[in-house]
């Protein structure tokens, strides 16, 4: 059943299958996550040393840095590299993440234009070093990352950063997806509470289902007007097996798996989350909990099926038809 496009009470949406944080909390993530496993996914490092031995890509690490006395040689690092992330090892929601794009003389220019010196690199590696952008602010540890180059699909659905893919997996199963888009009020990050825009994405054939910015229905990138309805991913059935994958690799069951696609890579893994986000549904323009219910009455043996046949039945199961320009009107507000 279709959210309506009218503002909606937490009680109404709990109708229309929408799951809440509280059941969220509850029902999956303390039902299936272990919270001795959280450490394979609170921390990049770790994460990147555990999926790499199961061969699944992510892009290629430059260095780390782990001690305030290696910050000096920053420059040293990255030399030879135009392009590179700088991340928290222990950051959530984006925070503490630096995008650089290129080099211009002895500076270095952002996704957004913005120019930094060597000194704004050093302190920003600093300051993830003393724990400013980690959970729980503990010390914490600088990655530095190749550059991830924008696959020419997602040209005009985005300015200023790639676009990233969520999917969110129960028991091993991908059972809802969205991707979401970089906008110039969201500061080229792809993040929707920064002002990012949200696709729903289907399960099935990975085009577009609908799309939501603060909260709000729209069909069109606010920045470059090309219509988000026609947005396809590519690469789709690949991406939703890696997905998969990520749940025999770390063994926790209700995860969000962040995934890039590259234009000369393919599909990359970018992060794992054991407490994925709910505005998922808004994207969708669905809830989640009739698709989690079905998968909660699967047997351990449906478990254990291989990546391609829990995606095969995940395809069959989740599949969605768009709302692009049918029952959703643009600027309709939907409560959070």
């Amino acid at each position: 059943m279709k959210l309506l496009n009218s503002l909606i009470s937490p009680w109404r949406l709990s109708q229309f299958g929408m799951l809440g944080i509280n059941e969220r909390n509850r029902r999956y993530i303390g039902r299936y996550n272990p919270r001795s496993l959280f450490p394979l996914v609170d921390n990049k490092r770790l994460t990147r040393t555990t999926l790499s031995s199961a061969d699944i890509p992510m892009a290629a690490l430059i260095g780390v840095v782990d001690q305030q006395s290696q910050v000096k040689k920053i420059a040293s690092l990255v030399e030879g590299h135009q392009g590179f992330a700088i991340k928290p090892s222990k950051g959530s929601g984006g925070k503490g993440i630096l995008i650089v794009t290129h080099k211009d003389g002895d500076e270095w220019v952002k996704a957004s234009g913005g120019r930094l010196t060597v000194d704004d690199l050093k302190r920003h590696i600093s300051n993830i070093l003393s724990g400013l952008y980690s959970l729980g602010g503990a010390a914490d540890v600088a990655l530095i990352e190749s550059l991830i180059h924008q696959a020419h699909h997602f040209d005009d659905y985005t300015v200023e950063g790639v676009p990233d893919i969520r999917v969110i997996v129960c028991r091993g199963y991908p059972v809802m997806a969205m991707v979401r888009l970089s906008t110039h009020a969201s500061d080229g990050k792809a993040n929707l509470h920064q002002g990012a825009v949200g696709v729903g994405i289907d399960i099935a054939t990975g085009t577009a289902l609908a799309a939501v910015q603060h909260g709000q229905l729209l069909n069109q990138h606010p920045d470059t007007g090309k219509h988000l309805g026609e947005l396809a991913i590519p690469d789709w059935e690949a991406l939703l097996i890696m997905a998969s994958r990520c749940y025999d690799v770390t063994g926790l069951g209700y995860l969000g798996i962040d995934i890039v696609v590259d234009r000369d890579h393919g599909p990359l893994l970018l992060e794992l989350n054991a407490r994925p986000g709910l505005a998922i549904q808004l994207a969708n323009n669905a809830g989640l909990l009739p698709r989690l219910r079905r998968l909660d009455k699967l047997t351990a043996a449906d478990t254990r099926l291989r990546p391609e046949e829990r995606v095969r039945r995940s395809r069959e199961w989740f599949a969605d038809d768009s709302v692009f320009d049918k029952t959703v009107q643009p600027g309709v507000k939907l409560a959070e």
